[in-house]
Protein backbone atom coordinates (compact mmCIF):
# COMPACT_ATOMS: atom_id res chain seq x y z
CA UNK A 1 0.00 0.00 0.00
CA UNK A 2 3.33 2.66 1.01
CA UNK A 3 4.19 1.62 -2.79
CA UNK A 4 1.03 2.62 -4.30
CA UNK A 5 1.13 5.82 -2.20
CA UNK A 6 4.08 6.86 -3.16
CA UNK A 7 3.64 6.38 -6.83
CA UNK A 8 0.08 8.30 -6.16
CA UNK A 9 1.87 11.02 -4.81
CA UNK A 10 4.68 10.88 -7.32
CA UNK A 11 2.62 10.79 -10.36
CA UNK A 12 0.33 13.41 -8.62
CA UNK A 13 3.97 15.71 -8.31
CA UNK A 14 4.45 14.94 -11.97
CA UNK A 15 1.10 16.17 -13.13
CA UNK A 16 1.42 19.35 -11.17
CA UNK A 17 4.83 20.28 -12.31
CA UNK A 18 3.24 19.32 -15.76
CA UNK A 19 0.29 21.77 -15.54
CA UNK A 20 2.83 24.18 -13.73
CA UNK A 21 4.97 24.11 -16.77
CA UNK A 22 1.96 24.65 -19.44
CA UNK A 23 0.40 27.57 -17.27
CA UNK A 24 3.81 29.39 -17.58
CA UNK A 25 4.46 28.90 -21.02
CA UNK A 26 4.40 31.70 -23.54
CA UNK A 27 1.13 31.47 -25.09
CA UNK A 28 1.26 34.62 -27.25
CA UNK A 29 1.25 34.94 -30.98
CA UNK A 30 1.24 37.09 -33.62
CA UNK A 31 1.11 35.65 -37.07
CA UNK A 32 1.32 38.43 -40.14
CA UNK A 33 2.00 37.94 -43.48
CA UNK A 34 1.77 40.67 -46.44
CA UNK A 35 1.25 40.42 -50.29
CA UNK A 36 1.49 42.94 -53.20
CA UNK A 37 -1.68 43.07 -55.30
CA UNK A 38 -1.57 44.72 -58.69
CA UNK A 39 -4.77 46.63 -58.01
CA UNK A 40 -6.06 49.89 -56.56
CA UNK A 41 -6.19 50.38 -52.80
CA UNK A 42 -10.07 50.74 -53.21
CA UNK A 43 -10.36 47.79 -54.89
CA UNK A 44 -8.87 45.67 -52.73
CA UNK A 45 -10.32 46.95 -49.65
CA UNK A 46 -13.87 46.59 -50.64
CA UNK A 47 -12.81 42.71 -51.46
CA UNK A 48 -11.74 42.40 -48.02
CA UNK A 49 -14.16 44.54 -46.65
CA UNK A 50 -17.11 42.62 -47.67
CA UNK A 51 -17.14 39.08 -45.69
CA UNK A 52 -19.52 37.22 -48.27
CA UNK A 53 -16.67 38.00 -50.59
CA UNK A 54 -14.50 35.75 -47.98
CA UNK A 55 -15.94 32.07 -49.62
CA UNK A 56 -13.77 33.29 -52.67
CA UNK A 57 -10.79 33.19 -51.06
CA UNK A 58 -11.11 32.33 -47.40
CA UNK A 59 -8.07 30.19 -46.49
CA UNK A 60 -10.31 27.03 -44.43
CA UNK A 61 -13.39 27.61 -46.57
CA UNK A 62 -12.38 24.27 -48.36
CA UNK A 63 -10.93 22.50 -45.42
CA UNK A 64 -14.39 21.31 -44.21
CA UNK A 65 -17.28 19.71 -45.83
CA UNK A 66 -19.51 20.31 -43.28
CA UNK A 67 -18.74 23.94 -43.03
CA UNK A 68 -21.67 25.94 -42.73
CA UNK A 69 -21.91 29.79 -43.20
CA UNK A 70 -24.07 32.58 -41.46
CA UNK A 71 -24.16 36.03 -42.55
CA UNK A 72 -26.51 38.44 -40.45
CA UNK A 73 -28.02 41.73 -42.54
CA UNK A 74 -24.65 43.84 -41.87
CA UNK A 75 -21.13 41.95 -43.70
CA UNK A 76 -19.87 45.52 -44.76
CA UNK A 77 -17.76 47.93 -42.51
CA UNK A 78 -17.69 48.49 -39.04
CA UNK A 79 -19.70 45.87 -37.18
CA UNK A 80 -20.21 43.63 -39.98
CA UNK A 81 -19.67 40.33 -38.50
CA UNK A 82 -20.41 36.37 -39.83
CA UNK A 83 -19.85 33.08 -37.82
CA UNK A 84 -19.80 29.59 -39.21
CA UNK A 85 -20.23 26.34 -37.76
CA UNK A 86 -18.09 22.84 -37.97
CA UNK A 87 -17.45 19.50 -36.05
CA UNK A 88 -14.44 19.12 -38.36
CA UNK A 89 -12.62 23.10 -37.95
CA UNK A 90 -14.89 24.08 -34.86
CA UNK A 91 -17.14 26.72 -34.56
CA UNK A 92 -15.90 30.81 -35.24
CA UNK A 93 -16.95 34.19 -35.95
CA UNK A 94 -15.16 37.23 -36.83
CA UNK A 95 -16.40 40.77 -36.20
CA UNK A 96 -15.00 44.26 -37.54
CA UNK A 97 -14.21 46.25 -34.58
CA UNK A 98 -12.95 49.05 -36.29
CA UNK A 99 -12.73 50.19 -40.11
CA UNK A 100 -10.96 53.29 -41.89
CA UNK A 101 -11.96 52.98 -45.36
CA UNK A 102 -9.07 52.35 -47.40
CA UNK A 103 -6.53 51.92 -44.63
CA UNK A 104 -7.53 49.71 -41.74
CA UNK A 105 -9.55 47.22 -40.58
CA UNK A 106 -9.02 45.53 -37.04
CA UNK A 107 -11.21 42.38 -36.14
CA UNK A 108 -12.23 40.29 -33.06
CA UNK A 109 -12.27 36.30 -34.06
CA UNK A 110 -13.43 33.84 -31.63
CA UNK A 111 -13.06 30.46 -32.32
CA UNK A 112 -14.58 27.44 -30.73
CA UNK A 113 -12.99 24.11 -30.39
CA UNK A 114 -12.98 20.72 -27.90
CA UNK A 115 -9.95 22.81 -26.30
CA UNK A 116 -12.49 25.50 -25.28
CA UNK A 117 -12.85 29.19 -26.78
CA UNK A 118 -10.38 31.33 -27.91
CA UNK A 119 -10.48 35.02 -28.75
CA UNK A 120 -7.88 37.00 -30.76
CA UNK A 121 -7.27 40.61 -32.40
CA UNK A 122 -7.65 39.89 -36.40
CA UNK A 123 -6.24 43.17 -38.65
CA UNK A 124 -5.58 44.09 -41.77
CA UNK A 125 -3.65 47.14 -43.33
CA UNK A 126 -3.35 48.39 -47.14
CA UNK A 127 -1.16 50.76 -48.73
CA UNK A 128 -0.28 51.98 -51.32
CA UNK A 129 2.52 50.93 -53.29
CA UNK A 130 4.36 51.41 -56.60
CA UNK A 131 3.09 48.06 -57.95
CA UNK A 132 -0.13 48.44 -56.58
CA UNK A 133 -1.48 47.83 -52.99
CA UNK A 134 0.48 46.21 -50.39
CA UNK A 135 -2.04 44.08 -48.03
CA UNK A 136 -0.92 42.98 -44.77
CA UNK A 137 -3.09 40.22 -42.83
CA UNK A 138 -2.55 39.57 -39.22
CA UNK A 139 -3.43 37.69 -36.19
CA UNK A 140 -2.68 38.62 -32.12
CA UNK A 141 -3.36 36.77 -29.51
CA UNK A 142 -2.64 34.42 -26.55
CA UNK A 143 -3.36 30.46 -25.81
CA UNK A 144 -5.58 29.53 -23.12
CA UNK A 145 -4.35 26.13 -21.22
CA UNK A 146 -5.53 23.84 -23.06
CA UNK A 147 -4.50 24.85 -26.06
CA UNK A 148 -1.18 25.43 -24.96
CA UNK A 149 -1.18 21.63 -23.69
CA UNK A 150 -2.12 20.32 -26.85
CA UNK A 151 0.83 22.46 -28.57
CA UNK A 152 3.10 20.92 -26.25
CA UNK A 153 2.82 17.44 -28.00
CA UNK A 154 2.53 18.97 -31.47
CA UNK A 155 5.63 18.75 -34.03
CA UNK A 156 4.70 22.36 -34.30
CA UNK A 157 4.00 25.79 -32.74
CA UNK A 158 0.43 27.73 -33.51
CA UNK A 159 2.59 29.92 -35.56
CA UNK A 160 3.88 27.54 -37.69
CA UNK A 161 0.58 25.77 -38.56
CA UNK A 162 -1.33 29.13 -39.07
CA UNK A 163 1.21 30.68 -41.34
CA UNK A 164 0.67 28.58 -44.47
CA UNK A 165 -3.22 29.21 -43.79
CA UNK A 166 -2.44 33.59 -43.85
CA UNK A 167 -0.27 32.75 -47.05
CA UNK A 168 -3.04 30.46 -48.93
CA UNK A 169 -5.50 33.40 -48.12
CA UNK A 170 -3.98 36.01 -49.17
CA UNK A 171 -2.82 34.75 -52.80
CA UNK A 172 -6.17 33.09 -53.54
CA UNK A 173 -7.23 37.19 -52.98
CA UNK A 174 -5.03 38.11 -55.05
CA UNK A 175 -5.88 36.11 -58.19
CA UNK A 176 -9.64 36.54 -57.35
CA UNK A 177 -8.97 40.71 -56.96
CA UNK A 178 -7.22 40.79 -60.65
CA UNK A 179 -10.10 38.26 -62.06
CA UNK A 180 -12.86 40.53 -61.11
CA UNK A 181 -11.12 43.26 -62.61
CA UNK A 182 -10.15 41.91 -65.51
CA UNK A 183 -13.78 41.35 -66.72
CA UNK A 184 -15.43 43.41 -69.72
CA UNK A 185 -18.58 43.14 -71.79
CA UNK A 186 -18.75 44.55 -75.46
CA UNK A 187 -22.72 45.41 -76.17
CA UNK A 188 -23.56 47.01 -79.70
CA UNK A 189 -26.37 48.82 -79.01
CA UNK A 190 -27.08 49.55 -82.36
CA UNK A 191 -27.96 52.31 -84.81
CA UNK A 192 -29.23 55.44 -82.75
CA UNK A 193 -29.01 58.92 -83.36
CA UNK A 194 -26.70 61.46 -81.20
CA UNK A 195 -27.97 64.78 -80.50
CA UNK A 196 -24.63 66.25 -80.84
CA UNK A 197 -24.06 70.06 -79.72
CA UNK A 198 -21.63 72.74 -78.76
CA UNK A 199 -18.36 71.50 -77.03
CA UNK A 200 -14.54 72.84 -76.01
CA UNK A 201 -12.30 70.98 -77.06
CA UNK A 202 -7.97 70.67 -77.74
CA UNK A 203 -6.58 68.67 -79.89
CA UNK A 204 -3.22 66.71 -80.54
CA UNK A 205 -1.11 64.02 -82.14
CA UNK A 206 0.55 60.94 -81.33
CA UNK A 207 1.35 57.77 -81.04
CA UNK A 208 -1.75 55.17 -80.67
CA UNK A 209 -0.27 54.04 -77.33
CA UNK A 210 -0.20 57.39 -76.14
CA UNK A 211 -3.86 58.08 -76.06
CA UNK A 212 -4.63 57.76 -72.98
CA UNK A 213 -2.14 59.33 -71.39
CA UNK A 214 -2.01 62.07 -73.10
CA UNK A 215 -5.69 62.47 -72.75
CA UNK A 216 -5.90 63.14 -68.76
CA UNK A 217 -3.93 65.69 -69.42
CA UNK A 218 -6.22 67.22 -72.21
CA UNK A 219 -9.30 66.91 -70.42
CA UNK A 220 -7.48 68.98 -67.43
CA UNK A 221 -7.08 71.69 -69.72
CA UNK A 222 -10.09 71.81 -71.27
CA UNK A 223 -11.70 71.55 -67.60
CA UNK A 224 -9.67 74.28 -66.17
CA UNK A 225 -10.17 76.72 -69.04
CA UNK A 226 -14.26 76.08 -68.89
CA UNK A 227 -13.87 76.71 -65.07
CA UNK A 228 -11.71 79.52 -65.38
CA UNK A 229 -14.24 81.34 -67.87
CA UNK A 230 -17.43 80.14 -65.97
CA UNK A 231 -18.38 77.55 -68.98
CA UNK A 232 -20.91 75.05 -67.99
CA UNK A 233 -20.10 71.52 -68.83
CA UNK A 234 -22.64 69.40 -70.17
CA UNK A 235 -22.63 65.37 -70.35
CA UNK A 236 -19.47 63.34 -70.09
CA UNK A 237 -15.78 63.81 -71.49
CA UNK A 238 -15.07 62.43 -75.22
CA UNK A 239 -12.11 61.64 -77.31
CA UNK A 240 -13.08 62.64 -80.85
CA UNK A 241 -10.78 60.94 -83.41
CA UNK A 242 -9.67 63.42 -86.64
CA UNK A 243 -7.44 61.09 -87.92
CA UNK A 244 -6.72 57.33 -87.14
CA UNK A 245 -3.17 56.14 -88.98
CA UNK A 246 -3.11 52.46 -87.70
CA UNK A 247 0.03 51.71 -90.57
CA UNK A 248 1.95 54.04 -88.79
CA UNK A 249 0.43 54.37 -85.23
CA UNK A 250 0.24 57.58 -85.25
CA UNK A 251 -3.44 59.49 -84.46
CA UNK A 252 -5.08 62.93 -84.21
CA UNK A 253 -7.50 63.01 -81.98
CA UNK A 254 -9.53 65.89 -79.86
CA UNK A 255 -10.49 65.74 -76.02
CA UNK A 256 -13.74 67.41 -75.57
CA UNK A 257 -16.62 68.19 -73.13
CA UNK A 258 -20.12 69.79 -74.27
CA UNK A 259 -21.44 73.31 -73.64
CA UNK A 260 -25.13 74.80 -73.90
CA UNK A 261 -24.01 76.66 -76.45
CA UNK A 262 -21.38 78.32 -78.80
CA UNK A 263 -18.34 79.86 -77.18
CA UNK A 264 -15.90 82.68 -79.01
CA UNK A 265 -12.66 81.78 -77.90
CA UNK A 266 -9.31 84.20 -78.51
CA UNK A 267 -7.14 83.57 -81.11
CA UNK A 268 -4.16 82.28 -79.08
CA UNK A 269 -6.49 79.98 -76.75
CA UNK A 270 -5.34 75.90 -77.24
CA UNK A 271 -8.60 75.32 -76.42
CA UNK A 272 -11.65 75.65 -78.55
CA UNK A 273 -15.05 75.68 -79.46
CA UNK A 274 -16.46 72.90 -82.41
CA UNK A 275 -19.74 72.01 -82.97
CA UNK A 276 -20.84 68.43 -83.66
CA UNK A 277 -23.70 67.44 -85.77
CA UNK A 278 -27.25 65.44 -84.87
CA UNK A 279 -26.02 62.07 -86.85
CA UNK A 280 -26.88 58.73 -87.16
CA UNK A 281 -24.15 56.36 -85.67
CA UNK A 282 -23.37 52.97 -84.08
CA UNK A 283 -23.45 53.04 -80.45
CA UNK A 284 -21.41 50.60 -78.77
CA UNK A 285 -21.02 50.11 -74.75
CA UNK A 286 -17.90 48.50 -73.34
CA UNK A 287 -17.76 47.75 -69.93
CA UNK A 288 -14.33 47.01 -68.71
CA UNK A 289 -11.05 48.33 -68.70
CA UNK A 290 -9.62 50.16 -71.10
CA UNK A 291 -7.60 47.87 -72.81
CA UNK A 292 -10.74 45.81 -74.52
CA UNK A 293 -11.21 49.16 -76.48
CA UNK A 294 -9.56 47.90 -79.76
CA UNK A 295 -12.33 44.54 -79.09
CA UNK A 296 -14.76 47.23 -78.74
CA UNK A 297 -14.00 48.81 -82.48
CA UNK A 298 -13.98 45.78 -83.75
CA UNK A 299 -17.24 44.83 -82.84
CA UNK A 300 -18.50 47.69 -84.02
CA UNK A 301 -16.95 47.48 -87.19
CA UNK A 302 -17.91 44.22 -88.00
CA UNK A 303 -21.55 44.83 -86.83
CA UNK A 304 -21.64 47.74 -89.78
CA UNK A 305 -20.25 45.69 -92.20
CA UNK A 306 -22.57 42.69 -91.56
CA UNK A 307 -25.73 44.72 -91.57
CA UNK A 308 -24.77 46.76 -94.78
CA UNK A 309 -24.45 50.26 -92.90
CA UNK A 310 -22.34 52.51 -94.70
CA UNK A 311 -19.76 54.24 -92.43
CA UNK A 312 -19.22 58.21 -92.78
CA UNK A 313 -15.35 57.82 -93.16
CA UNK A 314 -15.31 61.29 -93.31
CA UNK A 315 -16.68 61.90 -89.96
CA UNK A 316 -14.92 61.42 -86.80
CA UNK A 317 -16.13 58.63 -84.90
CA UNK A 318 -15.77 59.29 -81.31
CA UNK A 319 -15.38 57.68 -77.10
CA UNK A 320 -17.48 58.81 -74.32
CA UNK A 321 -16.29 58.00 -71.24
CA UNK A 322 -19.97 57.46 -69.02
CA UNK A 323 -17.70 55.88 -65.80
CA UNK A 324 -14.02 55.89 -65.63
CA UNK A 325 -11.08 55.76 -62.79
CA UNK A 326 -12.77 58.90 -60.96
CA UNK A 327 -15.77 57.31 -60.74
CA UNK A 328 -15.56 53.81 -60.04
CA UNK A 329 -11.75 52.83 -58.59
CA UNK A 330 -12.43 49.00 -60.64
CA UNK A 331 -11.66 48.62 -64.18
CA UNK A 332 -14.50 45.82 -64.70
CA UNK A 333 -16.68 48.71 -63.40
CA UNK A 334 -16.16 51.54 -66.19
CA UNK A 335 -17.96 52.47 -69.43
CA UNK A 336 -17.39 53.74 -72.09
CA UNK A 337 -19.68 54.42 -74.88
CA UNK A 338 -18.37 54.49 -78.79
CA UNK A 339 -20.17 56.15 -81.39
CA UNK A 340 -19.69 55.33 -85.54
CA UNK A 341 -21.50 58.09 -87.30
CA UNK A 342 -23.08 56.63 -90.90
CA UNK A 343 -23.72 58.48 -93.99
CA UNK A 344 -27.43 59.80 -94.41
CA UNK A 345 -29.75 58.20 -97.13
CA UNK A 346 -28.52 61.20 -98.86
CA UNK A 347 -25.35 60.70 -99.17
CA UNK A 348 -25.47 57.29 -99.96
CA UNK A 349 -27.24 58.47 -102.96
CA UNK A 350 -24.69 60.67 -104.35
CA UNK A 351 -21.80 58.45 -103.15
CA UNK A 352 -23.59 55.64 -105.47
CA UNK A 353 -24.12 57.92 -108.71
CA UNK A 354 -20.41 59.08 -108.69
CA UNK A 355 -19.32 55.79 -108.42
CA UNK A 356 -21.78 54.88 -111.34
CA UNK A 357 -20.25 57.91 -113.61
CA UNK A 358 -16.96 56.60 -113.09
Amino acid sequence: MKILKYLFFLLLIVIIAGAIYVATKDGNYQVEESVIIKAPVPVVFNEVNNFKNWEQWGPWMDDADDLIVNYPENTTGQGASYSWKSEELGDGSIRNAKVIPNSTIDQILIFKSSYGESKSDGYWRFEEVEDGTKVTWGIIGEQNFMEKLAFTFMDQGFTAMVNPMFVEGLEKLKKITLEKMDKYAVNVDGVTTHGGGFYMYATTASKIAQIQTRMQQMFADVSLYMEQNNITAMGKPFILYNQWDEQNNSAIYSAGMFTPSLVITPAESSVLNGMMPVQKVIKTTLTGDYKYLKQAWERAYKYAEENDLPVAINAPAFEVYVTGPEESPNPAGWVTEIYIPLLDPTQVEEETEATSLL
